[in-house]
């Protein structure tokens, strides 16, 4: 990519908790198959056959990925948002859904027509699951009874919603123990594994959640699939989440005009219309390549970048790494920080146009989060060109720096050169704000 001082220079992709670049594994096996591109379950030619049997065959792949149970669904959708909706439109009537602040917006959201409690911000994994058994324990007056009945508890069915790993501060959560705690007072849990799912293997059944959400773009797959996995009844019992052709086994007119339908029971009842075959053994491509290249040597090499990244901004006395679990907390390959007098869309520009580095600033669709751990109140962004905050004044958004599987060491090396030098010297560019975003001034 150009630089604004002059030159070219590689782009530095660390921006993976957004989209992170597909894997080559991927872009070879979704061009060998492209030659043979045809309509999934909607004909008899050839093309049609092995299109559907590649769509197929990729959900046993995804389900082996995330180590389902034998009755588990895996549902193909748009992305984790779109999973979660749909979740949220299976749910049953009078369902009780429980959600931490600090979610995603993607998990934070789509709960609008459920009886929501959202708990505030836990500072250890232990505080997390004692906030979470004590709302459980309100709504059930008797701790350790188990669920009941296929669809909620003793006061009817509830759901816990909870990230695997946070996209702003890439903190592991436990999840083992809060889905023992949510089984505990006989409610549900789904995974938010969106940030998890590329850095860490996953086990449906050893964590003993009963969904997992994901999206392809995220686990170095694109074209905009998502994926969810879990527990069959409550998606069996729902109204498809889009009417349409694929999800209907029959469709009759009556005698009084109207219309009977009978409709799949399968994972077809929520994925009518063409599904994106291409996006769907795109997702299988990349759960094959990293189960291939063996998760253990990933994440010990992702480890290493964390370490590296966490102590290089640490030698910076301007740096402030944000964290809800303190400093030793494990995590993935994702950590937000601010700068102190730094304006952070300026910073991440100056990033961007002067070292060629590319990570991602503001809130981070995590915006109660994001708020808690800046100590900030909701505010409008200032001018890019001046700092935001002066010198111990609070920050009023972040920077994200993000990587994982391939993330070369010069990458991680040149953004932490280019914090120091930024912070040192400041930017040798000026820059203006357009349409919301700072960008170089000339």
């Amino acid at each position: 990519m150009p630089l604004v001082t002059g030159g070219e220079v590689t782009y530095a992709a660390l921006d993976y908790a957004a989209s992170a670049p597909a894997l080559q594994r991927v872009w070879d096996d979704v061009a060998a198959y492209a030659p043979y591109y045809g309509s999934v379950h909607r004909g008899a030619g050839y093309l049609s056959q092995l299109s559907t049997d590649l769509f197929e065959s990729s959900r046993a792949t995804v389900a082996e990925f995330l180590g389902c149970r034998e009755s588990d669904q895996v549902v193909f959708t748009r992305s984790t948002t779109d999973s979660l909706n749909l979740l949220a439109a299976a749910l049953p009537a009078g369902c009780q859904v429980f959600v931490f602040e600090t979610e995603h917006h993607a998990s934070l959201l789509p709960w609008r027509d459920a009886e929501v409690t959202f708990l505030d911000a836990p500072r250890t994994p232990a505080q997390a699951v004692e906030t979470l058994e004590r709302a459980l324990a309100a709504r059930d007056p008797s701790p350790g009874s188990r669920l009941r009945s296929s669809r909620g508890g003793p006061n009817g069915p509830a759901l816990v919603c909870v990230t695997g790993a946070s996209n702003v501060t890439g903190e592991l959560w436990p999840v083992k123990e809060l889905a023992a705690a949510a089984h505990a007072h006989g409610a549900r849990i789904v995974l938010d594994a969106a940030q998890l799912a590329p850095h860490h293997p996953l086990d449906i059944a050893e964590l003993d959640v009963d969904w997992i959400a994901f999206s392809g773009h995220k686990l170095y797959a694109p074209f905009g699939s998502g994926v969810l996995a879990g527990r069959a009844d409550w998606l069996q019992s729902a109204e498809p989440y889009l009417a349409g052709g694929g999800a209907s086994r029959t469709v009759a007119r009556r005698a009084d005009g109207g219309v009977d339908v009978e409709w799949h029971t399968t994972a077809a009842r929520h994925e009518a219309g063409s599904p994106n075959v291409i996006g769907v053994y795109s997702i299988a491509s990349a759960c094959k390549a990293l189960t291939e290249a063996g998760f253990d040597s990933l994440v010990e090499r992702e480890q290493a970048l964390v370490t590296k990244v966490l102590e290089g901004l640490a030698g910076v006395g301007a740096v402030r790494v944000l964290s809800l679990f303190g400093d030793d907390a494990p995590r993935v390959g994702v950590i937000s920080f601010v700068v102190e007098g730094w304006n952070s869309s300026h910073f991440a520009a100056a990033l961007s146009a002067e070292y060629g580095i590319g990570v991602r600033d503001g809130l981070f669709c995590a915006h109660p989060l994001v708020r808690t751990l800046l100590g900030s109140e909701p505010q409008e962004p200032g001018e890019c060109g001046a700092p935001e905050a002066e010198p111990g004044e609070r920050s009023l958004n972040a920077i994200r720096v993000s990587f994982g599987a391939g993330t070369p060491d010069e990458h991680v090396e040149r953004f932490l050169r280019a914090v120091r030098e930024l912070v040192e010297d400041g930017a040798k560019w000026d820059y203006r704000t357009e349409e919301g975003r700072c960008v170089p001034a000339v």
